[in-house]
């Protein structure tokens, strides 16, 4: 019998799952990862860590599944969206991942905007306004701040991208994470080269772009090793972590909506052509679905708030679930249940790296 082997990229950590043809699930593993946060408002990462990450979870995922690397038909590839991975000619980056909900670019969207000419004109051409996390005003940023790093760079991939690059050498994406990037005409679903040439961006630099069921490599020998797999197994396009996720959870029709908590908070809309927010208080995007669209918002800081109140006050949680081996969250929800509904006046606003839906501001705070 054959199975699928599913990898998602996230922020606090890289999950395997494998399941048959009929989507039944065999065994799942996690691999946890870090990260960095040099100066407020910034977020980023080690790619390299990303790999380690994959590596660890997928042979942990083969084993408790008990079945043989043989019997893994094809992997397809999930993730967070819009980090940004500078790198030459080798697997090693020119410097760590930008992330998605890091917000160090607010002068480079600025400069995006009236470059487009404006904010509706920009939306008209790539379905979105400029946001600090999308990859675009990463890209810029690191020109600007650090031009020793963009000399020396001849791809730009997003975190998936950068796994599938590892996985077989090919410098690929697809169309749902690329909608991402502030550079793909969303509606015609490719890159908008006017764009680009505007924003004076080599477009050697970006990535081939496929549909999220084509197939954009087969594992290398070497990477087969690191995964324990087989070589030549094919990878497909995948998609960022929402598109994908609205797929696996029935969103693939009109009318259907979903809201997943992660680090962030999405609430996502399928759509069968591209409809815009002229404000640009949601996201356009291509769906993982082929030629179909999809709208969401997204709060940054959603299970991300749970988990700084996990580390930071919660000490005594922390060594009691050690004490019991069991989820320190599962103790700390049992006694949020014992909460009177409104916490006695007490609000907590999650803008703990600013905030993106459906107010777009780097500077909020809680």
């Amino acid at each position: 019998m054959s199975y699928l082997l599913g990898i998602d990229i996230g922020t606090s950590g890289t999950k395997t799952l494998i399941c048959d043809y009929r989507g039944r699930v065999k065994a799942t593993a996690t691999a946890e990862h870090d990260i960095a946060t040099p100066k407020p408002g910034w977020s980023q990462q080690d790619p390299v860590q990303w790999w380690q990450a994959t590596c660890k979870a997928t042979k942990a995922v083969v084993r408790k599944s008990k079945i043989k690397a043989d019997q893994v038909a094809a992997v397809g590839l999930s993730g967070q969206m819009h980090g940004s991975v500078f790198l030459a000619d080798s697997e090693k980056p020119l410097r760590p991942a930008i992330l998605w909900n890091d917000q160090r670019t607010a002068v480079e969207c600025g400069e995006i905007e009236k470059i487009a000419g404006g904010r509706r004109k920009l939306i008209g051409m790539v379905g979105n306004p400029a946001l600090t996390g999308f990859t675009a005003p990463k890209i810029l940023w690191v020109r600007k701040h650090e031009p020793q790093v963009y000399g020396k760079t001849k791809h730009i991939l997003l975190p998936k991208d950068y796994i599938r690059y590892c996985m077989t050498g090919e410098y690929a994406t697809e169309v749902g994470d690329a909608s991402g990037t502030l550079l793909f005409d969303v509606k015609r679903r490719k890159w908008n080269r006017k764009l680009i040439e505007l924003l004076k961006i080599d477009p050697e630099l970006l990535p081939r772009c496929y549909e999220s069921h084509e197939v954009s490599g087969a594992m290398s020998r070497q990477a087969a090793a690191q995964l324990g797999l087989k070589p030549d197994t094919p990878v497909v396009g995948g998609s960022g972590d929402q598109p994908a996720g609205a797929v696996g959870n029935g969103i693939v029709a009109s009318g259907i909506v979903s809201a997943t908590l992660g680090t962030s908070g999405v609430v996502f809309a399928h759509a069968d052509k591209p409809t815009y927010d002229p404000k640009g208080r949601v996201h356009t995007m291509c769906a993982a679905v082929a030629g179909k669209w999809c709208v969401f918002g997204c709060m940054l800081a959603a299970g991300g708030s749970f988990q700084w109140f996990r580390n930071h006050m919660s000490t005594v949680e922390l060594a009691e679930a050690k004490k019991k081996n069991c989820d320190p969250y599962e103790l700390l929800i049992k006694q949020a249940r014992r909460a009177v509904p409104g916490c006695e006046g007490l609000f907590f606003l999650p803008y703990l790296t600013g905030e993106r839906c459906p107010y777009p501001n780097p500077n909020a705070r809680g």
